[in-house]
């Protein structure tokens, strides 16, 4: 079916409506309170349609918030009715079985009308530094049933018509630890919604509701023949992979299972998580939106990394999720680490795909958030402190090349960390160092990317939360590439005392000059260590990313001198050991 807008005008529209949700996070990034929000990027701005679907989305937004910003609006239509909002409402969610996420993923969101006519509603999700309960930060591992975790603010309208409701205001103000700073993060999110009304009220009312309506519906039809066009091009069939998790949080010599199949049929595609484990104790579930922004996320990378998101994105995609597992769980399940196993759900999701489509599958990531939560009293200014940061770690090996080092999750997209030097100024924290981790790639071909190395001390007594994953199952290679090295957390103790590896705990204690250091997890190999360059595996060793003894996993010797190859002594050993591996 032809379009019946002229391509001129369908370009202008969809550049304006990603403009306008780029502007939207300028403006909370500007004005935000929580370097979660104005450093890291924690965020992700959405326009949505009256009926719920998502028009377009912010550059650099979060890929793991692709599902579930459309239906957290769609439940404030069903409670109050299309005719149920005015101009100048504003409404806060954050309910956890509907937007499948922990409570901290606070949404805002508001109509856009041109004349009487509601045409939009531009949205923002930002993590707010707290939201009340038991958890200090992100990574407590305590919690056993959601009302643990905080407020769950349900589709409340905080404005109406332009007007404050001040009752809802002093709710959240009374029930969060640091109000000054989630407050702010709202009038933020607030600030960002009023300009992107005004965004979208121009763009409607220079082109007409109509015409740009046509639009948006032409940008959908033409991401689905996208989609399916690059569905196509992969092989039908049913491919299956396993993984699984260290545990919830709670049973820690219990292991969960991860197990996906998917299915290719022509142009359509299905993410069957049918057999992943049922709902945990610890709070590592999430809600059905979670599960189904994990397969959207893997199926966006494999069919159109570079087109804008938009509801046409996925509709050749279908998940099965049946209630009731660690992806689905309802209430009262824990949902505080909801974000923790996705990465590997991932993983496991393209690793299923790799017999498939060998040349676009790379080795298994650093496969988990990664980030910490240090938290306790700024004795020198008498107030409390949070501080939460995230950190990096390998990407594997691809099919032409080594994995990115340092990067955060497949999740979390253009996620930054916050610089040390601005962690420092803000909280009575010193930083050892922040380096490279050497040898935590997987060999391969294409090595694995290396995660990092970070090692923190606290100026007064403090508390640290850790949520390392995936120590027992390691970021695995392809094709013969080698597993990437796990991630650790352990503390060093100042008083001479055994230092401990810690791997999940909540509010550990930690004294001044106690030293905490997170070790993250590099990438898998691609592709037969024996099949590398030589003279990669030596630039390597020059550049500190491997040392000089497992260049021998590649079978390659150096001169201990220069550290040039000596390719006869090479291609001897590589000989010698293909010859072992037929035994």
């Amino acid at each position: 079916m032809k379009s019946r807008v002229d391509p001129a005008t369908l370009e202008i529209v969809r550049g304006a409506l990603v403009a306008s949700a780029n502007e939207m996070a300028m403006v909370l990034s500007r004005t935000a309170y929580n370097t979660m929000i104005f450093e890291v990027q924690d965020y992700c701005i959405g326009v949505i349609d009256p009926a719920g679907r998502l028009i377009a989305q912010n550059s650099g937004g979060l890929p793991i918030f692709l599902a579930d910003m459309g239906v957290a609006v769609r439940d404030g239509i069903e409670k109050y009715g299309l005719s149920g909002f005015e101009p100048g409402d504003a409404i806060i969610m954050n309910a956890p079985y509907i937007c499948g996420q922990h409570l901290n993923n606070m949404v805002v969101y508001s109509p856009c009308f041109v004349g009487e006519r509601l045409v939009a509603f531009p949205a923002v999700r930002a993590h707010w530094l707290d939201v009340g309960g038991s958890r200090v930060g992100f990574g407590s591992v305590e919690t056993t049933e959601i009302y643990q975790e905080g407020l769950q603010l349900r589709s409340i309208k905080i404005y109406r018509g332009g007007k404050l409701d001040e009752n809802i205001w002093q709710i959240i103000s009374d029930n969060i630890r640091f109000p000054e700073s989630s407050l702010g993060d709202l009038r933020a999110q607030l600030a960002a919604c009023r300009l992107g009304e005004r965004r979208l009220k121009e763009l409607f009312e220079r082109y007409g509701v109509d015409t740009v309506n046509v639009c948006i519906e032409e940008m959908w039809n033409q991401s689905e023949r996208l989609a399916r066009a690059a569905v196509a091009a992969i092989p039908d069939g049913e491919y299956t992979a396993e993984s699984y998790l260290d545990n919830d949080g709670q049973e820690l010599d219990k292991t969960v299972p991860v197990k996906v199949t998917v299915r290719v049929r022509g142009e359509e595609m299905e993410v069957d998580f049918s057999e992943v484990a049922e709902h945990v104790r610890g709070p590592i579930n999430c809600g059905p939106s979670g599960g189904i922004a994990a397969a959207r996320v893997a199926f966006k990378a494999l069919t159109l990394p570079s087109q804008p998101v938009d509801e046409g994105c996925f509709r050749p995609l279908k998940v099965v999720l049946p209630p009731g597992k660690f992806l689905s769980a309802g209430p009262p399940a824990p949902l505080g680490l909801w974000s923790i196993p996705l990465p590997t759900v991932i993983d496991t999701v393209l690793a299923a795909l790799a017999p498939a489509v060998p040349e676009r599958i790379p080795a298994a990531h650093k496969g988990e958030m990664g980030g910490f939560a240090i938290y306790g009293k700024d004795e020198a200014s008498g107030r409390r402190y949070v501080c939460l940061n995230m950190t990096g770690g390998g990407w594997g090996g691809r099919p032409r090349g080594d994995g990115p080092n340092a990067a955060v999750s497949i999740c979390q997209g253009d996620v930054r960390n916050t610089p040390i030097e601005l962690l420092e100024a803000r909280y009575p924290l010193f930083f050892d160092y922040f380096s490279l981790r050497p040898d935590s790639g997987g060999a391969g071909r294409f090595r694995g990317g290396l995660g990092v190395e970070l090692a923190v001390r606290a100026r007064y007594p403090a508390a640290v939360n850790f949520n390392i994953e995936r120590t027992k199952c390691p970021p695995w290679g392809l094709w013969g590439g080698r597993p990437g090295t796990v991630g650790e957390a352990r503390v060093e103790r100042a008083s001479g005392l055994p230092g401990e590896s810690v791997t999940k705990r909540t509010r550990y204690p930690i004294v001044p000059e106690d030293r905490v250091v997170f070790l993250t997890a590099g990438g898998g190999g691609w592709g037969d260590p024996l099949e590398r360059e030589p003279e990669a595996v030596a630039r390597d060793v020059r550049g500190g990313y491997i040392s000089s003894g497992e260049a021998a996993d590649y079978g390659v010797v150096l001169d201990p001198a220069t550290g040039e190859v000596n390719l006869k002594a090479t291609e001897t050993l590589r000989a010698r050991l293909r010859r072992e591996r037929k035994k």
